[in-house]
């Protein structure tokens, strides 16, 4: 959906030219988010701003769905482009609604048209519309004017979304929640975004593909994970950071490593049941105990189980905590250190429970891709379209 050829521009300053992209070439696929993720100075904004000539380029082409937009009138072009930045930049003289319609109203949308879609964005970013539509920017909190200047990008439906650090300027806990809103959001749009972003977290959490940018140059251009696990170099190695395993946390889900071979007993089996069942685990000094309908109602420690007699109904503690399939294992890493286990349920929708995952099953997952990388060498497995754009 996106392709930069070569794309370079250069600065003229009292000091002499100044190139702050040199040969930019990249692809991103149709409904991906492309994160361009660099120090300050590298180049990423300037790349961003090029593809809708906000900056000129000095050399080069950008081709959206394959249309050299080289071609195309500047106002045609930024009309189909929806840009979010950090400053939000909603004009303060106008309503919400005029703020989210204003490219509709440019466009020649009917009324009918352009007053139900902003109602539409308003649903999607969870604001009420009757409440908001009316108001000025001012009366919104700088979350809210984040979600307005999303909205807003969206309101013609543009294929391809520009976004310059659109949550930087947001507190952690508001930025989160509209992180995650956002991604629900782009499972149902599958837009085309390309996203300037200052924070490696971010960039993992957010991103289909990373960009590492340095000095104007594309560095590395891989998925996450392939990132993470086969850094291309020792710079792009040390700009993740020393903890680049444990962000690789992020990016599995629960389902992944999940086990549906769990001992558990239930409230009329006898204890020394369930000390058997433990020491055919080995490895846990516990067992789940569950209800009729599979729902976890209890643990039995292994030190109960053996040296007390009785039934598991009377001897069991709280569960101190369980997973979903979906969950990352960035959560469950956080629970098993908080609740000192070494492995934890997993539970469906209906909260029954379907299988374990282990703190030897992420070590290994973990420890078995940098294995494979490291027989393979670094750099070679980083899912770089273009293996030329990629090298310093």
């Amino acid at each position: 959906m996106i392709r930069l050829d070569n794309l370079t521009k250069v600065f003229d300053t009292p000091k002499g030219a100044v190139t702050a992209a040199d040969h930019i070439s990249m692809e991103v696929p149709a409904g991906e988010i492309c994160i361009l993720l660099g120090p300050s100075g590298c180049g990423k904004t300037t790349t961003l701003k090029m593809i809708n000539r906000i900056v000129r380029p000095t050399s080069g082409k950008v081709f959206i769905d394959g249309e050299d937009t080289s071609a195309l009138d500047t106002q045609e072009l930024r009309r189909n482009l929806g840009y979010v930045i950090q400053q939000i930049g909603l004009f303060p003289n106008m309503t919400i609604e005029e703020n989210i319609t204003a490219v509709p109203r440019l466009l020649g949308w009917d009324k009918d048209r352009y007053k139900r879609r902003a109602r539409e964005l308003m649903d999607m970013i969870a604001l009420d519309a009757d409440a908001f539509l009316k108001r000025y920017p001012s009366e919104l909190s700088g979350g809210q004017q984040q979600r307005i200047g999303v909205a807003r990008a969206l309101a013609a439906d543009p294929p391809v979304m520009l976004m310059d650090e659109p949550f930087g300027a947001i507190d952690p806990i508001n930025r989160a929640v509209i992180q995650d809103e956002f991604l629900k959001m782009q499972q149902e749009l599958k837009k085309t975004i390309m996203f300037v972003s200052h924070d490696i977290d971010e960039a993992i959490k957010m991103g289909n593909r990373i960009a590492i940018f340095r000095e104007g140059k594309l560095v590395q251009y891989s998925p996450p994970d392939d990132l993470l696990a086969a850094p291309r170099n020792a710079f792009v190695e040390s700009f993740l950071g020393e903890d680049r395993a444990l962000k690789r946390l992020n990016l599995v889900k629960v389902r992944e490593l999940a086990s549906d071979e769990i001992g558990v007993v239930r409230p009329e089996d006898t204890l020394a049941t369930a000390l058997e069942r433990i020491e055919g685990f080995g490895y846990q000094n516990a067992i789940l105990m569950i209800n009729d309908k599979r729902q976890p109602v209890g643990i039995i420690h292994r030190s109960v189980a053996r040296t007390t007699s009785g039934y598991c109904r009377d001897h069991f503690q709280s569960v101190p905590t369980v997973v979903s399939l979906d969950d990352d294992l960035r959560k469950v890493a956080s629970l098993m250190f908080a609740y000192d286990m070494t492995w934890m349920p997993c539970v469906d929708d209906e909260g029954r429970v379907c299988g374990q995952i282990t703190q030897r099953a992420i070590t290994h997952h973990l420890g078995s891709r940098y294995r494979a990388t490291q027989s393979s060498g670094p750099g070679d497995d980083t899912g770089t379209p273009t293996p030329s754009a990629a090298e310093e």
